[in-house]
């Protein structure tokens, strides 16, 4: 049976940390808004958030490999009161890297993640050649461990 080599996957999220709590959101989209607004698809928890305050833009690099980009303001270029705080430095706009922290406001956070892992194959489970083999020495006596 030839055998099949696992697969690299990764995956994008973003870690929102607001008054409500903490909320991860696996990024598959070409864009979201953030913002306390009703109608943003990332709805940002605060007072001190602007309704529009961000938004983010899937990109492809050179390589063909995704990326996003977070811009302060709504996609019609208005930006934020409090602007876009990443890595403790003010930016209009940013190409986000694994770890990469940005700040809205006062207790309202985003951790951005690139997570990146190997999905195996697995053997379905009515495989006849799927067996355990076990060793007589494994299986302990009951009755010789009570005599020690």
């Amino acid at each position: 049976m030839p055998s099949k080599s696992a697969q690299h996957r990764h995956e994008y999220v973003l870690i929102v940390m607001d008054s409500k709590g903490q909320k991860e959101i696996v990024l598959t989209n070409d864009s979201y808004s953030l913002g306390r607004g009703n109608d943003c698809d990332i709805r940002l928890q605060s007072q001190f958030v602007s309704r529009h305050h961000a938004t983010l833009f899937k990109r492809t690099d050179k390589e063909g490999e995704s990326y996003y980009r977070i811009v302060d303001g709504d996609s019609h270029g208005k930006v934020s009161v409090n602007g876009l705080l990443i890595n403790d430095q003010k930016f209009l706009f940013h190409d986000l890297q694994d770890g990469d922290k940005v700040v809205f406001g006062p207790q309202v956070s985003a951790i951005f993640e690139h997570r990146q892992y190997d999905v195996f194959p697995t053997l379905p489970p009515d495989d006849p050649f799927d067996i355990t083999l076990i060793d007589p020495a494994m299986i302990g006596n009951d009755e010789e461990e009570e005599e020690s």
